[in-house]
């Protein structure tokens, strides 16, 4: 039986990816804009950087499709980067206001 693999569970897992140059986590950052969950395992995830031309672009992209591709019941990640909506301060979650000292 396959096992069913929740958006939930994707964020918990992306919040273990942090962007270096900031020190916080992705979710908490408000960069992940989308999760897609799919039957055959696949999940597909479209998120933002807090800024064009981010030389960590590869590596947190990965870092995250590593850690989703943890998840029992995850065959395969794609994370997409998007550039829009353009990331604001406006988009952080109130743990990530908390973390940077707002």
């Amino acid at each position: 039986m396959a096992t069913t693999v929740t958006k939930d569970q994707v964020l918990e897992v992306l919040k273990e990816v942090t962007d270096p140059e900031i020190g916080v986590n992705v979710v908490d950052l408000g960069l992940v804009y989308n999760v897609e969950v799919h039957d055959d395992g696949v999940v597909q995830v479209e998120m933002t950087l807090t800024a064009p031309g981010c030389p960590l672009h590869d590596t947190i992209t990965r870092t995250a499709e590593m850690a989703i591709e943890t998840i029992d019941g995850v065959k395969e990640a794609h994370v997409d980067i998007v550039w829009n909506p353009p990331w604001t301060p406006d988009m952080l979650t109130d743990e990530g206001r908390r973390l940077l000292g707002f």
